[in-house]
């Protein structure tokens, strides 16, 4: 078989689409599971024991669940209890979901890395509890969460392919379109796995960017 890349020409278009829309649902996905993920780790950190317990057990449950498992029982299980949701939207609340549990660790990590002394410092200025943790130790945990936090898109990236199994047309769901209009399967998946590859490296360039731009007076501050 003589490998031929022209024949994806006409479809360039296409699968341009569905990695615009992998794109929209990774970001939508990142953005819930960061706030699902601040939510838990500070119910992790909490004082409350059943609280604590809660917030383990859900990260507990949803790391160690396949992802497709839980992609299914949204799309396929929750209509037979009467709730209906279109497909794009469950990948993203399956993502999000998902993607908390990761994100809870990395942002609980950054609050239990903070310096005893800025709370010190904090507690001394008069700053209430409440304060000192919304102005305070969450803008810190969260600028030194930006690595993991990386991770955990790219992470998405990659599992947004299994959202092709319910319908949803983003970019490896295109692929599979593609691949049965031309039948050169071979070129369309090579394609598509040189793009995941540039796509990803291109997020954690990005990722490590940002972690140097934020934390850069951190660094000079340790030196």
């Amino acid at each position: 078989m003589r490998l031929d890349l022209t024949i994806l020409a006409p479809y360039l278009g296409f699968l341009g689409q569905g990695a615009l829309l992998t794109a929209v649902i990774c970001l939508l996905s990142l953005a819930g599971a960061v706030v699902l993920g601040m939510l838990v780790a500070i119910a992790r950190t909490s004082a409350t024991g059943w609280i604590r317990r809660l917030a383990f057990a859900y990260v507990d449950l949803f790391r160690n669940i396949p992802f497709i498992v839980q992609l299914f029982f949204f799309y396929y299980g929750l209509p037979e209890i009467g709730i209906y949701i279109d497909a794009i939207t469950t990948g993203v609340i399956a993502l999000s979901i998902a993607g908390g549990a990761y994100a809870s660790d990395a942002i609980r990590s950054g609050i239990l890395a903070i310096d005893n002394g800025i709370l010190e410092a904090a507690e001394v200025s008069g700053l209430s509890k409440r304060v000192t943790f919304t102005r305070i130790v969450l803008p810190i945990a969260l600028r030194t969460s930006v690595r993991p936090l990386g991770s955990v898109l790219i992470n998405m990236i990659l599992t947004s392919s299994i959202l092709s199994t319910i319908t949803v047309n983003e970019l490896t769901g295109q692929a599979k379109i593609v691949a049965s209009d031309t039948f050169r399967p071979f070129e369309v998946y090579a394609v598509l796995l040189i793009v995941y590859a540039a796509l990803t490296y291109l997020v954690s360039l990005g990722i490590a960017g940002l972690h140097r731009r934020l934390n850069r007076d951190l660094a000079s501050e340790a030196v």
